[in-house]
């Protein structure tokens, strides 16, 4: 709970009970937690969170750089704690998102495209984990 608190601090938003259980939730390693799955968690500790309580905070952390929001599952965002460049595997049988360290994998040609200035990119990859 010390380090939600501080993090919070850190960054200057004010620490509630409702903030710091979604914090301590969504910075876990390895999480990508879609909103719902947070509102389901931290409502077993806080049963009042609102739903936009749980959107509003999750936004403000990406706005802080504390988290990246993303669609890696179809049609949901989901926050990812890795704030570092690093590629995704997605297991479809279960649905669990791994991170792929960055290096793992090479891609070429992103600065050989015509009439693109990419920012970034990263490779999503989808099958079944051994």
């Amino acid at each position: 709970m010390e380090q939600g608190v501080s993090l919070l601090r850190h960054c200057g938003i004010q620490p509630t009970p409702q903030r710091i259980a979604i914090v301590e939730f969504v910075l876990k390693p390895k999480t990508h937690a879609s909103a719902d799955e947070v509102l389901a968690h931290v409502r077993k500790l806080c049963p009042t969170i609102s739903r936009a309580t749980v959107y509003n905070t999750l936004n403000l952390l990406v706005d802080k750089g504390l988290l990246k929001g993303q669609i890696l599952r179809e049609g949901t965002v989901v926050f990812d704690s890795n704030i570092e460049k690093h590629h995704h595997f997605i297991d479809e049988e279960s649905g669990r998102i791994y991170d792929i360290d960055w290096n793992a994998l090479t891609v070429s040609g992103e600065m050989t495209l015509k009439g693109f200035h990419v920012r970034d990119f990263q490779v999503i990859l989808r099958g079944k984990k051994k």
